[in-house]
């Protein structure tokens, strides 16, 4: 008991200190639009690495956070994935008469806008799946760590229990798939990737993605015909099509993750046998 109310504390005072941070410096009205997202996405950016490093450091650097492990490598593989991940959808919607493009619009600091998607997903997978994460996991397990977070995750996308139960599963299994590919990877830049693709490419070129309401679309994009498939006013995010998609992606890094277990869990069989037979 001692120990679930020590964990919940510290949960309760990680994110509520990260939101009275993250609010305390109101961003100026008078700035130009797409300085203003960019400096409304960048300050809680800067409280949640703020009060990683100073938890990490309270936690005597117990919590291993998993941030990178190959920089090369977790940029290749999460480019790859998110283009995947977006990619697949986007093609059955336009395929299938679904999806539409009927004009495109010219955006202003079209490089800022981006650099404020990348931001904004920078914040929110450092925010779930970095020390919150790592820390349920160190104090109980993956189990624990995974629905907590993912219920987290879901309550900050509030907005797709007024779209319905699609878009609900869909925020959900997104949760869960972030989570299996940062286990699968060990490195917390591969989600980010991907989650900065799927909103940049699917919010800022397509505006099929939900994004806060001032940003900019690129292209002026239709989605007609069923709503469980187009998605209705969820669009791309509340179409079965992307929740098929995600439970495939999960069920496929749940057995790339088992199968390097048991990989792993042999060798070290192995290793041990191999000892034994030296020390005969």
């Amino acid at each position: 008991m001692k120990k679930i109310l020590i964990t919940t504390g510290k949960v309760i005072v990680f994110l509520t200190g990260w939101a009275l941070v993250a609010s305390i410096f109101p961003v100026s009205d008078s700035l130009d639009a797409s300085v203003w997202r960019f400096w409304a996405e960048l300050l809680p950016l800067l409280a949640i690495v703020g009060f990683t490093l100073l938890f990490w450091l309270f936690e005597k650097k117990r919590i291993k956070l998993q941030i990178v492990l190959s920089p090369l490598k977790d940029i290749t593989t999460g480019t790859i994935l998110g283009i995947l991940w977006i990619g697949i959808p986007v093609i059955v919607f336009v395929i299938s008469g679904i999806m539409k493009i009927i004009a495109c619009n010219t955006v202003p600091k079209l490089w800022l806008w981006v650099i404020s998607v990348f931001i904004n997903a920078a914040m929110q997978e450092l925010l779930v799946r970095g020390h919150l994460y790592q820390m349920l996991k160190a104090d109980y397990n993956v189990i624990v760590a995974t629905v907590i977070t993912t219920a987290f995750f879901t309550f900050m996308h509030g907005g797709a229990f007024q779209a319905g139960l699609v878009p609900v599963l869909n925020v959900i299994t997104m949760s869960l798939l972030m989570t299996i590919v940062l286990e699968y990877t060990q490195s917390l830049l591969v989600p980010t990737i991907m989650h900065f693709i799927w909103n940049c490419v699917g919010g800022i070129v397509l505006g099929g993605v939900v994004l806060a309401d001032d940003y900019p679309h690129l292209c002026v994009t239709e989605f007609t015909g069923n709503e469980l498939l187009s998605g209705g006013d969820a669009k791309i995010e509340g179409s079965i099509i992307v929740l098929i998609l995600n439970i495939m992606f999960i069920l496929v890094f749940s057995f790339l993750l088992r199968k390097r277990k048991l990989v792993n869990s042999h060798g070290e069989i192995k290793s041990i046998e191999k000892t034994v037979d030296a020390v005969i």
